[in-house]
């Protein structure tokens, strides 16, 4: 089976989640998309939330070491990676996204600048979504690990 690398970015400010409208799949996610060639994963996933939300981030960081040499730099740990099971779409086969996923807080104004259904959620709001028509059962239990009380953000 083809895999996709992919990158999402879960951007969370005063106990809310930043999440859009998928515009294919009419779920709600976070921001995020293909790792393009040459990319690193933060750089993909830092490029992604300028293009769909036009925000800057600044990385909710869990490093366990960080090295800075002249042949070996760290870069950015995701929070958690996933193997997404990606249907058949039109043209497109079936195939898996091995994605990294970070969170984020917004820099300056949270305030996203995209047209597109865009909005903070809290957790119950979260929560009052209905699990896998309006939103993915895998993204409200991501979501959950972070802005539980005795979480981490």
């Amino acid at each position: 089976m083809e895999r996709h690398f992919t990158t999402s970015v879960y951007i969370i400010h005063e106990q809310q989640v930043l999440l859009l409208l998928h515009p294919k799949l009419k779920k709600w996610l976070p921001p995020g998309g293909h790792i393009e060639a040459n990319e690193s994963p933060p750089e993909a996933a830092r490029r992604e939330v300028k293009e769909e939300t036009g925000l800057e981030i600044a990385w909710i960081k869990q490093e366990n070491i960080w090295i800075q040499r002249w042949n070996a730099v760290s870069f950015e740990r995701p929070y958690l990676c996933l193997i997404e099971e990606i249907p058949e779409y039109k043209n497109t086969p079936a195939h898996q996204h091995l994605d990294f996923i970070y969170l984020a807080e917004p820099v300056g104004d949270p305030t996203p600048l995209s047209c597109d259904p865009i909005r903070y959620f809290s957790l119950s709001e979260v929560d009052a979504l209905e699990s896998d028509v309006d939103i993915f059962a895998e993204t409200q239990e991501v979501i959950h690990s972070f802005l539980k009380e005795d979480s981490l953000v």
